[in-house]
Order: structure tokens, then C-alpha cells, then sequence
């Protein structure tokens, strides 16, 4: 049963929806963060502020828990790899080394879809797909080494599986949403490429949900225990159809403007030589990573989360687009 539970980086975007969902279901939950988080003590999770990369605090951290919902993660796509390698993989070696010395019964990984991408487009693909070998930014490198250790070291004692949500928006959203809002207004952003690749999205709501379903899977047998899940809605988008429909219901010009991934790839190379050189920690406005995310196609078959633990998005695309348009507006 899932009683006691500890989530890691549970003041994010994501972790927030978990510990929300967590405590509806009356689960004791504690959030492992750099910050208090005072609107989640108020709704009844206990905080503990430290860093995952500090053993003492993970081992306090997973002390009379039994189950971990591990979403701490340095994100982004700019940065030097010590410090990814520092929260990605020691951070994650840290709670897994912690589970096992306090009995945690049970652990759900937040990884990426970004451990498969090898700068081709991916449609339809399902968990049978490669590891990435070819990487063009730190984070997709480390969450790569970070899930293969979870995942190759399972055992009765600690059950652990991953799920890889794609593009996870909603309302307060500080990290996608506000980036597309900021470039339309300013008039930045360009389509690259074709402008009819298509990719998963995944409701912040139906990532939480498919955390949990999968823990409680964990929970009743090691079925999926040292299995990876890839997560999204009940179709993919047309990426830029789906930006410029959230610029028309807030008044953002439409995107008609192309650039040729090629010519948006090289710039992306230049200004990631340049900031390199300056040793700047903004991340540059285009990268090599990010001009194929934009032009490229990445959705995935949710198939086999269906099949092993139920997962379906209980909110759908047009639901959650209604949702994250009022809290705009607002």
C-alpha cells in the first residue's frame, strides 16, 4: 500500500500536481526541495529543504517513507555537464542509495523522452526504441545515465520503473507556456521547418496521474518493475497549429514566418560556440537541440502504459487547452 510518501523536487511544476493528487487521496507526503513550499504545507505535505546531492539529506529525506516519486531534475538545455552530471546522476544514485538503507518499498522515476532522441524524427515509437548515443545537450545525456542505473540495478526489495512524459504544459506553467507566450508577443519566434511536424503533449494533471498509477502498480507486484513509459495525451498535435491556437485565443499574432531547419540548426551551432566562449549561463535563443525539437516530428505510442497500469488521459487536449486559456486570461 502507498501510505508514506516522499516526492523530490515536489515544489515544480509537475511535482506540485503529484503532492496535490497524492494528499486528495490521503497519502502523509513530504516534498524534498531547495525551498519551502508554504501553499503545499497549507494543503498538508510537510517540506524538508536541502539538496539531493547531499547524501545526509536524501537519507533523512526517505526515513519512514514507503514509497518515492523521484521528479527533482536540473532541466534545460544549456549548462555545463558537471552540473547536470551533479543533480541528474549523483542526485538520482543519492535517493536510490537512500531508498534501499531506509526499506522504501517502492520508486517512480520522472525521466525524459529525450533518452531516445537521436535527431531523427520518431513517430508512433514505443519503448522497444534505443537509448540515444549521439547527444547535443547535457540534460538528455544525464537522464539517460541516470534512468539506465535506476532501471538495471531493480531488485524485490526496491521496485522502480520510469515514466517519460512529453511536453507537459497547463495552467502555471513556468517553463513552456510562458517562453511561447514571451516570443510571440515580441514577434522572435519563427516556424522552423515545414510547419507540420507532429508531437506529443501531455496535461500537467494526466503526468501526475500516470506517476501514480504506476506506483500503485509497483505497489501490488514487480511486473513493471524496471520498465520505462512514455506519456502523452490521447493524440498528437500539429506542433505549430497548436502554438497558434493558443496565440488566436490571446491575441498573439499568428506564426507565418518559416526558416529552414537547416539555416535554424547552424544558427543554433554559432550561438552555442558564442555563449560557450563568453561562458554565459543564459541559454542561447536557438540551439542545435532545439532547432530539431521545433522542425521534427516525436510522438510516441502510450500503449503500453495503457496495457500495464491503466494509464488514459483523463484530461483531454481540448479540456486542458480550455483550462490553461482561463488561467492566462486571469
Amino acid at each position: 500500500m502507498m501510505n508514506k510518501v516522499l516526492v523530490t523536487g515536489g515544489g515544480g511544476f509537475l511535482g506540485s500536481a503529484i503532492v496535490r493528487q497524492l494528499l486528495a487521496k490521503g497519502c502523509t507526503v513530504t516534498v524534498a526541495g531547495r525551498h519551502r513550499y508554504e501553499k503545499l504545507e497549507r494543503l498538508g505535505a510537510r517540506c524538508l529543504v536541502g539538496d539531493i546531492g547531499d547524501r545526509n539529506f536524501t537519507a533523512q529525506s526517505c526515513q519512514d517513507v514507503d514509497t518515492v516519486f523521484h521528479v527533482a531534475a536540473k532541466a534545460g538545455i544549456w549548462g555545463s555537464w558537471s552540473e547536470y552530471r551533479k543533480v541528474n546522476i549523483e542526485g538520482t544514485v543519492n535517493i536510490a542509495d537512500s531508498c534501499r538503507r531506509n526499506g522504501v518499498a517502492c520508486l517512480v522515476y520522472t525521466s525524459t523522452p529525450s533518452v531516445v532522441f537521436d535527431r531523427g524524427s520518431i513517430e508512433d515509437g514505443d519503448e522497444n526504441l534505443p537509448y540515444a548515443r549521439r547527444f547535443l545537450c547535457s540534460y538528455a545525456k544525464s537522464k539517460v545515465a541516470a534512468e539506465r542505473y535506476l532501471l538495471e540495478n531493480i531488485s524485490e526489495e526496491l521496485r522502480v520503473c520510469a515514466i517519460r512524459p512529453h511536453l507537459i504544459w497547463g495552467p502555471d506553467d513556468p517553463h513552456l507556456i510562458p517562453r511561447l507566450l514571451e516570443r510571440g508577443k515580441t514577434g522572435e519566434l519563427k516556424i522552423v521547418g515545414n510547419g507540420r511536424n507532429k508531437v506529443d503533449i501531455t496535461f500537467v494533471d494526466n503526468a501526475a496521474q500516470a506517476h501514480i498509477l504506476a506506483a500503485q502498480s509497483l505497489h501490488r507486484s514487480s511486473r513493471i518493475s524496471g520498465q520505462a513509459y512514455f506519456i502523452g495525451q490521447e493524440r498528437p498535435v500539429f506542433l505549430w497549429d497548436w502554438i497558434n491556437d493558443l496565440y488566436s485565443e490571446l491575441g498573439i499574432a499568428q506564426l507565418e514566418k518559416k526558416v529552414p531547419l537547416s539555416a535554424a540548426y547552424l544558427a543554433g551551432w554559432l550561438l552555442e560556440i558564442l555563449h560557450g566562449l563568453a561562458r554565459a549561463k543564459k541559454e542561447p535563443r536557438m540551439t542545435r537541440f532545439l532547432a530539431l525539437q521545433l522542425a521534427r516530428s516525436h510522438f510516441f505510442s502510450h500503449e503500453r502504459a495503457k496495457k500495464d497500469f491503466g494509464y488514459e488521459p483523463l484530461i483531454s487536449i481540448e479540456e486542458g487547452q480550455r483550462r490553461l486559456i482561463e488561467s492566462l486570461k486571469r
